[in-house]
């Protein structure tokens, strides 16, 4: 049986590694092992903060459509009230870039609904 040399691989996988760590301050791009540590600490970040985005977006939507909402006499809590007592389904997202988009059509829109 031939013998089994495992530089290239090794190589390899740590190669792949630093390119993972591409644009990381000071050893943590360079040494293997900070490396290693750094890119495994950033993933745990990245999953967190998929699921953190999610949440500071439908923030944003809401405080958009609160801001929208003031300048025509009406709270976003009655608004959403008013929507659900009238069963129309549109969710913060596009009401959102409704307000921010075309003004004078969401405005149109919550007459409608009031």
């Amino acid at each position: 049986m031939a013998r089994v040399k495992r530089g290239v691989a090794a190589n390899k996988r740590r190669k792949n590694l630093l390119k993972l760590a591409k644009g990381f301050r000071w050893r943590r791009k360079s040494h293997y092992v900070t490396a290693k540590q750094a890119v495994i600490k950033a993933g745990i970040y990245k999953y967190r903060d998929r699921r953190t985005k999610k949440r500071t977006m439908r923030n944003l939507w809401i405080i958009r459509l609160n801001n929208a909402l003031r300048l025509n006499d009406l709270k976003y809590s009655t608004f959403i009230d008013l929507m659900k007592k009238k069963d129309i389904i549109l969710d913060r997202k596009v009401l959102s870039q409704l307000a921010m988009d075309n003004p004078e059509i969401f405005t149109q829109f919550v007459k409608a609904i009031k």
